[in-house]
This record gives C-alpha cells, sequence and structure tokens, in this order.
C-alpha cells in the first residue's frame, strides 16, 4: 500500500510539471520587444515562420529556419534568445 502511495504521489507531481507554462523571462512585459519587430528579427534570421504563438512568457514560432529544417522554437521576448528548441 505504502508502496502504491509514493507511486501516486510522484505522477501527481510529475503531471504537474508537464502542464506548465514555459518561462522564458521574468521580465515584464513593458520591457518585451514588440511582436511585429521580434518577427521582423526572426526573417532576417532566416527563420520563416508560419506559425507564432505566446505561450506563458515566452514567445514561439513553428516554421523553418535558414536551411529549410522545420523548427519549433521558444524565445526571450525581451532579447529574442532562444530558450528551448524542439
Amino acid at each position: 500500500m505504502k508502496t502504491l502511495l509514493t507511486l501516486m504521489g510522484v505522477v501527481l507531481l510529475t503531471s504537474g510539471v508537464a502542464h506548465a507554462k514555459k518561462n522564458c523571462t521574468d521580465q515584464p512585459k513593458s520591457k518585451w520587444m514588440s511582436i511585429e519587430k521580434f518577427k521582423k528579427q526572426k526573417e532576417v534570421e532566416g527563420y520563416k515562420i508560419r506559425k507564432f504563438k505566446q505561450p506563458g512568457t515566452c514567445y514561439e514560432i513553428y516554421g523553418t529556419d535558414k536551411n529549410g529544417k522545420d523548427v519549433e522554437i521558444y524565445f526571450n521576448p525581451v532579447d529574442g534568445r532562444i530558450v528551448k528548441s524542439k
């Protein structure tokens, strides 16, 4: 019984982490670059954006990089740095 309760606790703890929003910055939105400026910067860098999202405190794009490779990337909205890519 103790093993079952421990397993249930682990499942509950890890499921909460899986559904947490990405945290790309702790800066207020007033410090974020505008969406238009961000998209233009990424296009100059060679990205082709098919879909743009703003989950949590990130800017996220789905598209292709300068080599034509499919990308899904989370960026820091303040400076445009990559936080996570898939």
